[in-house]
């Protein structure tokens, strides 16, 4: 293996077995004291929303004396990989996992790996089949639902739109494209062109909406899965010298400055970096003997230029949610 230091705290190891391992290797003087492990599993190193999530985990774990080990695939959403990585962590023997699997068939045999070694495990994001502490992710038809519906209000409620699904794996895509499909039912004037996969990815995204703009002499709309796909509509369409009202999901920085400047109409707040946190909160609660909810729902805000002030301070300068915010009952 070899490593680098990434910053005072954090170590980024790479070659694991015959896959490429990427893992990030927080230290941890609390594990020293008796604090508790947590190892966190998150898709990729290329969608900021997992950055965020990252460090979500990282900042409830300070606060709380634990200690963490991120383990993310270096091809992103690779299965392989991840399986690889499970093998890896079990070595470990943490005291907790956050889990978010790249594909929530493929991996369910292997997160119940941890269950059966005694180790608890919180599912965030992509939910999948299993015995887990709770569940914490969003309402993701909604959040389909709601971008969807403000990009057809902007458009007038009539004209042609291109939607970038992201990985058919993730139930958050399905669930989204399911939310999106219910919001353009409602206007008849609405011509959905194509659903087109840009597997939550910039370089993808890019690529299914040159080929679209090929196709299609008019794209009035584009919906998008995530924000960063929107990036790569965005190049692309510069590209071609069009134009097209875009929406996304996720709340990201990039996503804020572009709605500020007018190059995007609206995103929707799904925000990994706030689950995240709840998913940290949740299993360390777990470890106390704490109650927690069997599922926890973080709520989803559409953000346009009426709203924009809360999301214009950097993901990496905002503070976890309390539970209490969070978890009401």
């Amino acid at each position: 293996m070899t490593g680098f230091i990434t910053d005072a705290k954090t170590v980024l190891v790479a070659g694991f077995s015959l896959l490429a391992l990427g893992l990030t290797i927080t230290a941890d003087p609390a594990r020293a004291e008796g604090g508790p492990l947590i190892a966190v599993f998150t898709k990729n190193l290329t969608n900021p929303a997992y950055a965020a999530a990252r460090r979500g985990v990282d900042l409830v774990a300070a606060e709380k004396g634990a200690a963490t080990l991120h383990f993310v695939p270096e091809k992103p959403d690779n299965v392989e990989e991840q399986k690889a990585l499970v093998t890896e962590a079990l070595t470990r023997k943490p005291d907790l996992v956050i889990f978010v699997p790249v594909d929530d068939k493929a991996m369910v045999e292997d997160a119940a790996k941890f269950t059966a070694a005694g180790i608890p495990v919180v599912s965030f994001v992509n939910r999948l089949e299993g015995s887990f502490v709770t569940h914490v992710g969003s309402d993701d038809v909604a959040v389909g639902y709601n971008g969807a519906r403000a990009l057809f209000e902007g458009m007038g409620g009539s004209g042609k739109v291109l939607a970038i699904e992201g990985n058919p794996a993730a139930p958050t895509s399905r669930d989204r494209v399911a939310g999106m499909k219910k919001a353009a039912a409602e206007f008849p004037n609405i011509e959905v062109l194509d659903i087109v996969t840009g597997m939550y990815q910039k370089p993808a995204a890019y690529d299914v909406t040159t080929e679209a703009l090929k196709l299609h002499p008019r794209i009035d709309g584009i919906w998008a899965a995530n924000d960063v796909m929107v990036y790569g509509a965005f190049d692309a369409l510069n590209e071609a010298g069009r134009s097209a009202l875009m929406v996304g999901a996720n709340g990201l920085d990039g996503a804020i400055s572009m709605i500020e400047d007018g190059t995007m109409l609206a995103t929707v707040e799904f925000s990994a970096f706030k689950i995240a946190c709840i998913a940290a909160r949740a299993g360390l609660r777990h470890l106390n003997g704490e109650p927690v909810p069997a599922e926890i729902t973080v709520p989803s805000v559409l953000i346009d230029k009426t709203n924009l002030e809360p999301w214009k301070v950097p993901l990496e300068e905002r503070d976890c949610p309390a539970w209490d915010e969070i978890v009401t009952r």
